[in-house]
Formats: C-alpha cells, structure tokens, sequence
C-alpha cells in the first residue's frame, strides 16, 4: 500500500473518473470468460486460507511452459518476486538499461544495492553490445533485463541474451530477465536456456497476458532450486489469494486468447503508430502491446481532462518531461484517443 508517496506506475483510475485508460498495458481482449467464472466461484470459499505451496497453479504452470515443478515460484504478481529475488540476494550492484521498469532499481537499492544503468538510445531504444562492455567493465552482481523492455517496446535479441548470459556466468552476475510482455510479440522464451544458466531467472506475470491486473498474480523460472527456496523464504505466508490461484489456473486454460490478442495489438499498434505520426509525434518502434511517444510536455494532463489516461514518463531514467506511453487497446478505443490528442494539440492554449 502507498502511504502519503506518489504512485510511479499507471492504472491509477481511482482519483478522478477515467473513462478510458491508456496507462495500463493489460490484453486488450481483456479477463478470459471462464476466469471470471473461477473468480466468481473462488468467492464463495473465501472463508478458507489459500494453498500456501500453490499446488494447483504449479502443477498448471509446470505443464504451460514444460519445466519441472521444483524450477516455479509463485508470487502476488511480479513486482513482489522482484523484491523477494533481491531480498534473496542482497546485491551490491546491480545494473538495469534505461529507461526501464522501474521496480528493479527500487527493489534493488531498498536492499541497499547501488544500480549502475546501461543508457539506450532514443528512438529505436534498442539494446545492442554496449550491454556487454559494461557487463564485464563493471560486473554486477544482478542483472536486471526486459524483453519486450517497458516502455520501450523492444526485445532483445537471441544472440545477444545468450552473449549476456555467457559472460554472467563466467563473472558470477545473475541475471532477472523479465519476460511478462513476451505473449505479446510472438517470440521464443527463454526457458529452454533455464538448465544450462543457473544463473538465470525468468519473470512471468498473468497481468498482461490475462488481464488480471487487479488479483496480482505472478511467477518466476529459474533452475536454481536454493535461490527459490531463500525467495520463498522472504516472502509472506499465503502470499497468492485463493481467487488468484484459481483465476490464474482457469487463465491456462484459454490456449487462443493470447494469440487472438497477439493479432489485434500487431494491427492496432500500427494504426497508432501512424497516427501519432501524422501529428508530427515522434513513436518508438515496439514490438509490445504499448508505444513510447514524444509530444508536448502536459499532453498526459490536457487528456486527463477529456478522461483518459496515459503514462507519464518522465520518471523514467533516461527519459524526459514529455515522453509518454500509451496501451493498445481495442479498435474504438484508439480512435477515441486519437480524436482526443488531436483536439488538445490543436487547442494551443495548454502548450
């Protein structure tokens, strides 16, 4: 819970009346049927303590992505196992590229780590061999890594990750590679790389894929049973609710829906991209369900006017007042925003 602190992440729709909301990146698509269902059901026994081992969803998990049970931990969405990973850890460098999410530098420096960042370059942000140079210049114990990146939007090439993981290995740096957009591109995980990297963690959440932003459920991949362990052990007891097991297991279920909105965010994202464009903004390539976009600084205040919110990124490292990100969402709902950034860019008066 926040207390008095600024809230540094979107989906905030509780403060004034949002009718539209780009800050979040959820599966446009949004929360499967027969997960509702579960939720609905999960209800009604409420009264009980959810399944502290999380038994069912494990085994679920297990069988998606075809990895041993004992490699899985499950956790109150990714933002909680980021912080039992470093708890775990305690690091005392860890290095992250910039921008990025950022609950890495947070979890990393509240457990008193110094983050030493890699800068990407706009507009293309996009990782290359920098990466490695500083890698081994400074030689972290953690490194922090997200493909698709938030908010940029790019992936990290085979190559390249499997260059990064070579020489974490060979130096002692682990390395967290958050993959909880991936669905969204259509690309190959990383889990096939699991039992030869055991310094190797793979973070996954049911956020995105399943919209299911509001249970916070999450889980992590990793071969190193002892790191699991001592995670598990700096987290909360019944830490995944019982609607959030049983949604989350329903959500597994649904083998289409991630490639239903794999199709309508690849189409849509295009759309907005030239869009944007044809406003004189400048858009980041992205092969995620978001875009990164400059534009006028108070654009994300101007829309909250008009009731829709989008991502404020100037609390990004790396990035500057201007810089924003937007979810793609369904087809209506772009053309709304859209109208709606090009009535208040033609309304002089705010900028």
């Amino acid at each position: 819970m926040l207390y008095r602190t600024q809230n540094p992440h979107g989906g905030d729709v509780y403060g004034a009346e949002v009718a539209f909301d780009f800050s979040s990146n959820v599966n446009p698509l949004g929360t499967p049927p027969n997960v509702l269902a579960a939720i609905s059901h999960a209800a009604m026994r409420v009264r009980q303590y959810p399944d502290p081992y999380c038994r069912a969803l494990t085994a679920a998990i297990a069988a998606h992505e075809a990895v041993p049970e004992d490699f899985i931990l499950c956790g109150a969405g990714a933002a909680e196992l980021i912080y039992a990973y470093c708890d775990a850890l305690r690091p005392k460098k860890a290095m992250e590229l910039a921008p990025t999410f950022l609950e890495y530098s947070a979890a990393a420096s509240h457990f008193g780590a110094e983050v030493v960042r890699v800068p990407l370059r706009s507009p293309e942000f996009l990782p290359d061999s920098k990466i490695l140079d500083k890698l081994q210049e400074k030689a972290p114990d953690v490194l922090f890594l997200c493909t698709p990146n938030n908010p940029t939007g790019q992936t990290i090439s085979r190559t390249l990750l499997q260059s990064v993981l070579d020489i974490s290995l060979a130096q002692g740096t682990r390395v967290l590679l958050d993959e909880c957009f991936l669905d969204f591109t259509g690309e190959k995980s990383a889990k096939d790389l699991l039992s030869r990297y055991e310094n190797l963690l793979i973070l996954k959440a049911f956020t995105k894929s399943y919209a299911l932003a509001g249970l916070r459920v999450g889980y992590c991949l990793t071969g190193d049973t002892r790191l699991l362990t001592n995670m598990a052990a700096c987290s909360q007891p019944w830490n995944v609710s019982l609607p959030a097991q049983e949604a989350a297991v329903a959500a597994l279920q649904n083998p289409d829906w991630i490639s239903g909105a794999r199709a309508l965010v690849s189409e849509q994202r295009e759309y907005l991209t030239r869009a944007l464009q044809s406003l004189k903004l400048t858009v980041c390539p992205s092969r995620a369900n978001y875009l990164l976009f400059r534009a006028p600084v108070g654009l994300d205040e101007a829309l909250r006017r008009e009731k829709i919110a989008i991502r404020n990124c100037k609390n990004y490292a790396g990035l500057t007042p201007g810089w924003y990100r937007i979810a793609v969402r369904q087809k209506e709902e772009n053309e709304a925003l859209v109208n709606a950034i090009r009535r208040v860019m033609e309304d002089t008066s705010w900028h």
